[in-house]
This record gives structure tokens, sequence and C-alpha cells, in this order.
């Protein structure tokens, strides 16, 4: 087996291979060739070529968002790195393992108008778990001779013990505390030298394992337990990560009510799974029968601005948070958090709480009840339009598959839907934004043992064409874009709407379509522009095919946002 020349090359590849760490994203560039030699020249490993750095960071993150483990990245020197920075940020606010292999020029290099460079150390300070700066080989060993060399031999062998350290910390944090980590390598030239055997042996340095404590809970089970209206929200969150019998015991007391989102995939009938359709045409005294007394939140970043802003106008005096990574203090009132595993938490407090009577529970389920049927009677009442089309194609869907939704306009409109218990819902929630979501889906559906549907707006989708460019994506694969010309999301918030400064700078609009890329790319192309033609087309769209498969559905974009607006006074 052929292995790259240069020892520091030898000891990342070969303590990524120790530590797991299978799945290896390259773009092409000459300062990273010793670990792209490395990594492909050896089958443990499974390779991946994108060449977009933007697309190779959220195909990588993906993958990792799917198998729960980290997964590599690597790059050449200069800009390269940078490109992956929106998927770091991701990475970092969604708490998935990534893990940044950047190749880097020598220090003598740096600084003084060399091609492709840049202060490559730290670049990501302010949104990665950790940095590692490597230090570069000392070259001049097999140069010297006698007590020279000794010496150079003691520095080297000190800087390979750095180097080490640094590597099986960095990958350990990602593992630990599930994000991202950045590896910078300077490499000095030749770096395409090839040799049969390995000079390192590097040492593994093993995790440190996770004691879960025994918390102290009295306190809190006596306040839980004298609370008559206890709110639990859950945001974006593993399919089957929660021990159903904890979310029965939940559900029993009527003195608690549990908010959930497409992203939370938890399912109960006596959860409310659409909180904007609950809460959103509430007025003063409706809003104040719905605070809790205590609020009680678990997994990650929630979508509804709607419960936020509830929540933040609520004056809250108990906030708890469960969970094993950062809490965030979105409603200005976190007192307490739980730094533990959600189902360790339940397992130890459940069964200190007692049922407590209530009417909370019943009567928000009966609001919401109200609300589902009127949410139908409308749908029947609205033309062709976004929302109408959200509706077609969310019932369309198949069970037991993979959704993942784009951001803005794609994840709201999802979230005002019931999506089958069995689909399990993804969004890249970390940031919120619409860059590399097609790029996140295709990584997800490679990694995925279920078939995957992604849904996402024009802009989104424009905005990561690059996404297609590789030879990864399964056939049965199918991408729904959702296109009304523009940021349609935008004419739902002030501003005045229809004038040319409006329509060019913030709604973005423009003509352009899917075709030619699917042409480009190998996918085969279907359109609709009213109710019986997506109807036609989804009867037959997820059939398996030689290619994958995107669906195009144009509607009127005069029309959503008074759709929309509409909705939420109609199922009041």
């Amino acid at each position: 087996m052929k292995h790259p020349k240069i020892p520091l090359a030898q000891t990342v590849v070969q303590l990524c291979k120790a530590k797991n760490i299978q799945h290896i994203v390259l773009s092409p560039g000459s300062r990273n060739a010793p670990l792209t030699i490395g990594f492909t020249h050896d089958p443990f490993f499974k390779c991946y070529s994108i060449v977009d750095e933007r697309c190779a960071a959220f195909f990588a993150m993906g993958i990792a968002q799917q198998i729960q483990e980290p997964v590599a990245v690597v790059c050449t020197s200069g800009s390269a790195l940078l490109n992956y920075y929106p998927a770091v940020a991701e990475a970092f606010y969604s708490n998935i393992p990534l893990v940044v292999l950047s190749a880097d020029r020598p220090k003598h290099l740096i600084g003084i108008g060399d091609g492709q460079t840049i202060n490559q150390e730290d670049v990501y300070k302010n949104h990665i778990l950790y940095s590692a700066n490597l230090k570069q080989d000392i070259d001049e060993v097999n140069k010297l001779e006698g007590s020279e060399k000794a010496k150079c031999l003691d520095l080297q062998k000190s800087v390979q013990d750095f180097n080490e350290e640094e590597i099986n910390k960095a990958i350990n944090v990602s593992v630990l505390e599930k994000g991202p980590v950045h590896i910078n390598i300077p490499f000095n030239e030749p770096l395409y030298d090839r040799v049969d055997e390995l000079v390192v042996n590097p040492k593994v340095i093993p995790l440190a394992e996770k004691d879960i404590e025994n918390i102290d809970l009295s306190i809190f089970v006596k306040q839980w337990n004298k609370a008559k209206r206890k709110l639990v929200l859950v945001g974006v969150n593993q399919p089957n990560s929660v021990e159903q019998e904890y979310l029965d015991k939940l559900a029993q007391d009527e003195s608690v009510l549990v908010l959930t989102e497409t992203t939370s995939n938890i399912h109960h009938e006596r959860f409310i799974p659409g909180i904007d359709k609950l809460i959103a045409a509430l007025n003063t005294e409706e809003l104040e029968l719905l605070k809790p007394e205590v609020l009680l939140t678990f997994g990650g970043l929630v979508v509804s601005k709607k419960i936020k802003k509830f929540l933040r106008d609520c004056n809250l005096k108990q906030h708890w948070h469960v969970g094993e990574y950062h809490a965030n203090n979105t409603f200005f009132a976190l007192n307490k958090v739980f730094k533990m595993p959600v189902n360790a938490f339940f397992s130890q407090f459940l069964p200190q709480t007692n049922i407590v009577e209530s009417e909370y529970n019943s009567f928000w389920l009966t609001a919401f009840n109200s609300r589902r049927e009127k949410h139908e009677i409308y749908l029947k009442t609205i033309p062709f339009c976004d929302f109408k089309a959200f509706e077609i194609v969310l019932k369309a869907v198949p069970s037991d598959c993979q959704l993942q939704v784009g951001n803005s306009s794609a994840i709201r409109y999802t979230q005002l839907f019931d999506v089958k218990r069995s689909i399990e819902v993804f969004c890249n929630r970390g940031t919120s934004g619409i860059d590399g979501s097609t790029s996140t889906a295709i990584g997800a559906a490679l990694a995925s043992k279920l078939r995957t549907t992604f849904i996402t707006g024009d802009l989104s989708f424009l905005y990561d064409s690059n996404a297609f460019w590789n030879n990864y994506i399964p056939n049965n694969f199918r991408v729904i874009v959702v296109n009304n010309g523009g940021g349609g999301i935008f004419r739902i918030l002030p501003g005045h709407k229809n004038t040319s400064n409006y329509d060019t700078y913030f709604e973005t609009k423009h003509n352009l379509t899917a075709k030619q890329y699917c042409k480009m790319y190998g996918f085969k192309y279907n359109t609709a522009s009213s109710e019986l033609e997506l109807d036609s087309v989804l009867s037959h769209f997820y059939k398996e095919e030689s290619q994958p498969k995107l669906l195009e559905i144009f509607t009127p974009n005069d029309l959503n946002d008074e759709a929309l607006l509409k909705y939420f006074k109609a199922i009041k």
C-alpha cells in the first residue's frame, strides 16, 4: 500500500483511521496532496471527491448528521478553507461532528505574498470547538550528521509528540462534544512523493469516559409537582432518540403540554406538533392562559418565531433545559441546565413526579384539534399557491423515508402540516441559512438507509446549484423545488411591496428554472403549475428510476403571501 512520504501526513491519516473516521470528503488541490494520497490509497476509508469546497463541507455535514460520527473534509491552502466556513458554523450550532483538515504553507512562506496563502491558524475561532495548529516536520534531519543530526532528531520527536497530542485532542473533542474541529497542517514541498512503508506509529489517546451524575432533583421535582401549567418545548431532535416510555409519561399528565416541531421527530396523539397553528391567532387573554409556570426544553434550535416571541414576553419564572451540549437562553429566562442526556434525565426525574389535576393539556389540545379542522376547510378554499403546493407534496411523501427541508419558506410551510410519523425530518437550523441545504441533503441521502426527499425553495436551490456536481447522488433521491420566482418569504414581512426597489433588492425576482441543471447533471426533470398537474406528476414521481428526479413547481408569487396571512385568521 502506498503512503505519503511526509511523516506529518502519515500521522494525520493514521490517527483518523485509529479514531474510526471512515468518511473523507476531498477537494482537489496541490498542498493537500499528501493527505489525498494517504486517504485514497487506504481501503479503510470511503473517499469522495467534490470540487466546490462549500458544497463539499455541507455534503460531509449531511453524512455526519446521519451517522452521528465525525466526517473529515480535506482542502488545500488559501481561500479553500474559507469556503468551508458556512458549514462549520452550521455544524457548530447544530452539534454535528465535522473534522476540517486544511493543508497550509510552511510558516516562512506566510505573509510574504506567496500564492494561495492566507492566515489559516484559528481562522474559525468564533465557531469551532477546538483548533489544532500543527507543526511542520524537520526536513533537514537526513541531510545532517553527528551531533547536529541528533539535535534535529530530538527536535523532530518533540514536533511529532506535539502533533500527535493535538490531533488526538481535536478528534476526541469532536466526538465527545459533537461539533466541528479544525486541524491546520503545514506541508513543505515535495508534496507528491510516496513510500511503501510507514515511518510513524502515532499514539492513540482514548476518549475520556463521560460520567452521568445522579443529581439531587428534589427541589425541581417539588416545583414541577406544584405547577398546574407545565410547557415542554422540543427543538431539533434526532429520530428515535427519546425513549417512548418517557414521552408516554409526559402525555399522561394533564398539567403538561408538549409542543413539538417537524424537526423534533417526536410524536404522540397528546402532543401538539403545529406551534404556529396553535398560537398565531391568540389574543392577549388567550395567551395568558397558555403562559406556563415551568418551561422545560430539550433538543436543538426552534423554528417557530411565534413561540419565541410569546415565551420572551411571558416573564418566565422557571426555564429548565436538558441536554449534553450548549444550552441557549433563547427566552431570556434560563435558570437551570441539566447537562446530561435527555433519557438519563427523564429516568431520574419522572419517577419522582406526580400527575397533577389540571385542564392545561385538554384545553389546548381541544383548541388545536379545532384548528386542524379549520386548517382542512381553509385549504379547500384557496387557489393554487405555495401553501396548496406544500399540502399536496407533503401528503405524497412516502412513508418510512427521510425528508430534508430547505430553510426560509420551505421549513415554515412544512411546520404547518402534520407530517407522517414514519418520516424522519431534517433541516439546517443551526444558522438557518439557505446556503448548503441541497448539498447537506445529498450527503444525508448517501449515508441514510432510507430514501430521501428534499423540498426547497427556488433561491435556496439556485444558491447551492453546485451541489449536483458530484458522482454520489442515489437514484432514489428526489428533489422538489417550489419556484415562486424570488424570495417569496419577504412578501409576508413588513415592507413596500410591488415596487421596483422591493422586487430587485428584497424579493429578488428572476425567471430562472432548474431545467438546465437537470439536463447537465443527469436528473429526470418534471414540472407542475397547477393542482391537477402536481397530482399527476406525483402519481409516478417516486417510482424507481435509473436516475434521480427533480420536480419544479411553479406558483404565482402574487397570491402566496395573501393565502398565508389569511390562513391564521381563518383557523382561529
